[in-house]
């Protein structure tokens, strides 16, 4: 009598390889650091202006935060600021290189395109 090795079902099996890819790797879980590029709409309500702000950063809820406590020289001077757009890179390269991207002629036309929804729901 031949004894026949039990095998899991396919599901556990693709768990266990996952498993053993993710220990492989480093551990359970991989934390990655995001960088983020961001575009803040900052409207002056006494000088009737309303601006775009491009920008990067890592953690992007401290920094959007520090731009609406005032704390940041270049938005201060406005009223309201509000976050409108962002895109995250894995590298800050390659987050800086986008801010200078978005801050040309070029980029300025691509982020209007961008969010033209946003805009002509805010009107």
């Amino acid at each position: 009598m031949v004894k026949r090795q039990f095998s899991p079902p396919k599901a556990q099996r693709a768990f266990r390889r996952t498993r053993q890819n993710a220990v492989a790797f480093g551990g359970q879980t991989v934390k990655l650091k995001m960088y983020y590029t961001y575009i803040l709409l900052c409207i002056d309500y006494g000088r009737n202006r309303r601006d775009f702000y491009v920008g990067s950063t890592q953690d992007l809820k401290e920094r959007v935060s520090e731009h609406k406590a005032k704390k940041v020289k270049t938005t201060k001077s406005f009223d309201e600021i509000t976050l409108v757009y962002y895109e995250a890179c894995l590298n800050k390269a390659d987050a800086i290189k986008r801010e200078i991207q978005l801050k040309t002629g070029f980029g300025r036309g691509y982020l209007k395109k961008r969010i033209d929804n946003y805009m002509s729901m805010r009107d």
